[in-house]
């Protein structure tokens, strides 16, 4: 049935504290745990944590100290719903086993997203950030295989490929090409201003995640380098997926999209929570939140008199719930198509139309020379030289025949023209409305 959260009676917000005893969960059970339950955990783990930021932005750029202490009282409340939700994950849970389920979150996640995506420069913007995190996930698999003799595929049930991705060797780019086009709520769909605040409170999160837990890393320095680098690749991730939000609504206005997309997500993690302990926790944080949002949208009316309906273009009833599931074949599909491009500008366009001179080759030869010093090449070198293989789980050989090579890491794939056939940069969009030509700089 459809689920519309403004139908609801909210609870009384401030008997929704939370005690100690309930503030810290029984964890999950890393072995035995759905893979998809561990992601739901990620996913809102950094929902929260992106409800934290713009909650205290807000507050550090707000004068009026009634609405910075109604800000102040929802904050509390989801300070204890992000210190509930990262508690889930268990004490005997590695870092590097748990970033697995991170890069997983990033592919299944984005992948999800983008198949309910019908804009297509959100939806170009997706799969070529999908084939990054794609990429990350082999990487880290490869440590994780070659550093705890763990083999990945268990941790992520079958569900996802470990195989390359868009090398991550090549998807270092210049700041300047990672800033796209910005969207416009008056005609956007809702799934999309969804899409955007979902995917990019997920990869800040990861970003979030990285920046601290990569001094931690005490099994190797190379483990060390690995985060580091891939962590500048979230950043990139990052500044891309923010770019997309309209950059002109008010405070208060992202205040109700951020309140509605938590009520969004909660939802659909409690419908689709196969763990009975764990969906009973999302179904209190819903409550929570649908709190929270009568809340937002009693500030929008009284301090810039709109209505809720005027933010989100519809009565507020939810579109598709979002899930989690095997996304094997649309990234394949991806990845044989798109692998080849690059960022130019706001723009997403095949390698071999960049001059010789671009910024991208400039920036490449200043932060991977020499190529051997590049940690996420130096791990698959390293595993090679250890098992005579990388280490991939694969439903099928890749579908890139310049990434099938087992005994040899590919650091040119996306990097260097001659060695990108340009067979591998075409739209990998399916979308009606699409209008990108990808032989020229997409005008999308």
């Amino acid at each position: 049935m459809p689920f519309n959260p403004f139908s609801e009676k909210p609870v009384c917000i401030e008997n929704t504290f939370m005690d100690w005893n309930k503030l810290y969960p029984r964890p999950y059970q890393k072995e035995c745990t759905d893979p998809y339950t561990k992601c739901r955990i990620v996913l809102m783990n950094g929902t929260e944590f992106e409800a934290q930021w713009f909650s205290r932005n807000f507050s550090r750029h707000c004068t009026d100290n009634d609405l910075r202490r109604e800000l102040a009282l929802v904050r509390r409340v989801e300070q204890q719903q992000q210190k509930r939700i990262s508690c889930l994950k268990p004490k005997d849970e590695t870092i590097l086993e748990h970033t697995i389920t991170y890069e997983q979150v990033a592919v299944d996640l984005t992948s999800a997203l983008a198949k309910m995506e019908n804009d297509c420069n959100v939806l170009n913007a997706l799969n070529a950030a999908l084939l990054e995190d794609f990429d990350h996930l082999y990487r880290y698999a490869n440590l994780l295989h070659m550093e705890y003799g763990i083999y990945p595929e268990k941790l992520v049930g079958g569900y996802t490929e470990m195989t390359p991705g868009r090398p991550t060797i090549s998807e270092h780019r210049h700041p300047y090409d990672s800033i796209l086009k910005y969207t416009n709520n008056s005609s956007t769909s809702l799934q999309t201003k969804l899409n955007i605040n979902i995917i990019t409170a997920a990869e800040q999160q990861t970003m979030n995640y990285y920046m601290n837990v990569a001094p931690f890393y005490n099994v190797s320095d190379l483990g060390r380098r690995l985060y580091q680098e891939i962590g500048m690749i979230e950043e990139q991730h990052v500044s891309q997926y923010e770019s997309l939000k309209d950059t002109r609504t008010t405070l208060l206005e992202d205040l109700l999209m951020h309140e509605y997309t938590e009520c969004y997500l909660y939802y659909s993690c409690m419908q689709t929570e196969v763990d009975p302990y764990i969906r009973c926790i999302w179904e209190e944080c819903l409550t929570q939140e649908i709190a929270h949002l009568h809340k937002a949208a009693a500030l929008l009316a009284k301090y810039e008199k709109k209505d809720y309906q005027q933010v989100l273009g519809c009565d507020g009833t939810f579109p598709s719930i979002l899930k989690f599931g095997e996304n094997i074949e649309y990234v394949r599909k991806v990845l044989q198509t798109t692998v080849g491009n690059t960022h130019e500008l706001e723009c997403i366009v095949p390698l071999h139309t960049l001059p010789d001179n671009d910024r991208f080759f400039r920036y490449q030869m200043t932060v991977n020379t020499p190529v051997d010093s590049v940690a996420s090449h130096c791990v698959i070198d390293k595993h090679i030289q250890c098992f005579g293989t990388d280490y991939r789980y694969e439903v099928a050989p890749n579908p890139v025949c310049k990434l099938q090579n087992r005994k040899c890491d590919n650091t040119t794939l996306g990097r260097v023209i001659h060695e990108t056939p340009e067979k591998y940069s075409v739209c990998g969009t399916t979308a009606d409305n699409c209008r990108c030509d990808l032989t020229k700089h997409c005008s999308c």
